[in-house]
């Protein structure tokens, strides 16, 4: 029996907006996810802690974003989640300024952990919006948004970052950032969408526990996402520092360099994304599209970025660019592999776990090159680790990971059984 396609809506001006301040606050978030970073090499003469206490101070804010990510998801389901938003973005504002009058490393990294705590809120909120309040037809759209300020934060945020911290320091862009994203808020309580909540039924056809921890897949996807993210928050971490103090660029031009990678990734996320669609619909199959993109671009991305570290200055910004490219034809489509593979009934619980495992690499990453930064005295061994860690996930993606099609879970099918 053939489906009979939705009448196509089209979206209201509220929510046209709604959607832009959904792409701009991932933006404010992944820059003050990551200033910190930018900082770094002023930060660290400043304090005069080591490179591996450095490294735990990168890492703090992944202890608790990724920890608390189950309790955010329970959170914005049973209560009002605009508004359990909003409170996230005031709280974590806040804690981005009062970093910047911080004068001791116990303070940062306690700052760190509470800024963790308060971002945790913001992606389980995304998705909770985006499902209640934006027709399925432009889902597309409004995710694309998410990711486009998930890209451009650490690319502007380095770029523009790095030039204003060089010119005026590090402290008083924290304290500005910071108390400057408050103004966010004034269009968000002005447009955010105002009809009611409609609590949706999820326990009919929803996984158990068990049943999704004996899926093979389920712990693909995770394992799969911790290896790519292990690249992402290395280069969140500790590419400014790098640059700076292994390749001797001068701020300025560590924030160019580190701005153009980032930029170039999303417009190459950007670009994959729309040629898989076109792709699988001249006939290719979800599984041979979207492993493919996925596996080869994290694992070109390893391997261009490991290769960054070799070689005279210009082989270092070429390397680092194709690196950064690869990365974003690698992340386009991980998470279209995770939505079909769970379905409607498990997609919410699918990617909450899939979060919590995956951002455990935002502990590791930065904490393990501080560490090796601090034995050896360089990055060479450092990056070698980000081509294992891109090789043992593009494996993760071709043969842990099933066919691309949707899990048929045993609640749907005895539903299915007693319906027949």
């Amino acid at each position: 029996m053939s489906s009979v396609p939705a009448e196509r809506t089209r979206l209201t001006t509220t929510l046209r907006v709604v959607v832009i301040l959904l792409g701009l606050s991932v933006f404010i978030n992944y820059l003050d996810r990551g200033n910190l970073s930018i900082a770094a090499p002023m930060l660290k003469e400043e304090l005069g802690i080591s490179s591996a206490q450095l490294g735990f101070l990168l890492s703090a804010f992944f202890w608790s974003y990724a920890c608390l990510q189950p309790v955010t998801g329970w959170l914005v389901d049973r209560f009002n989640v605009k508004w359990v938003f909003a409170g996230g973005f005031f709280l974590w504002s806040l804690a981005t300024a009062t970093i910047g009058i911080a004068h001791a490393f116990v303070t940062l990294f306690a700052l760190r952990l509470l800024l963790g705590v308060r971002e945790s809120v913001a992606f389980p909120s995304y998705s909770k919006i985006i499902e209640l309040h934006i027709p399925e037809e432009h889902r597309g759209f409004a995710n694309s948004m998410v990711t486009v300020g998930l890209a451009l934060g650490p690319g502007l945020g380095i770029l523009a970052g790095g030039e204003l911290m060089a010119r005026f320091g590090w402290r008083p862009f924290f304290i500005v950032l910071g108390l400057g994203s408050l103004i966010w808020l004034l269009p968000w309580v002005k447009f955010m969408p105002r009809h009611a909540e409609i609590p949706q039924d999820t326990a009919f056809g929803a996984p158990t526990l068990l049943e999704f921890l004996r899926l093979r897949s389920a712990w693909g996807t995770c394992f799969g996402l911790f290896c790519g993210n292990y690249l992402n928050y290395f280069l969140i971490s500790w590419l400014p520092f790098y640059l700076v103090h292994e390749r001797h660029f001068s701020m300025h031009k560590m924030a160019k360099v580190g701005g153009t990678a980032y930029l170039c990734a999303a417009v190459a996320a950007s670009a994959t994304g729309w040629l898989s669609d076109r792709w699988i619909m001249a006939g290719g199959t979800p599984t041979r599209v979207r492993k493919t993109i996925v596996a080869g671009g994290i694992a070109l991305s390893g391997v261009f970025l490991a290769l960054s570290a070799f070689g005279g200055p210009v082989q270092c910004v070429v390397m680092l660019v194709l690196g950064m490219i690869f990365f974003g034809v690698g992340s386009s489509n991980v998470w279209a592999i995770t939505q079909t593979l769970a379905g409607p009934h498990a997609a919410g619980r699918w990617s909450g776990f899939q979060l919590f495992v995956g951002n455990m690499s935002g502990v590791l990453a930065p904490a393990l090159t501080g560490i090796i930064v601090q034995k050896t005295g360089h990055f060479y061994l450092a990056f070698a680790m980000l081509a294992v860690m891109a090789l043992v996930g593009a494996c993760i993606w071709v043969f842990m990971v099933g066919p691309v099609e949707q899990v048929v879970w045993r609640r749907e099918t005895k539903a299915a059984a007693a319906a027949a």
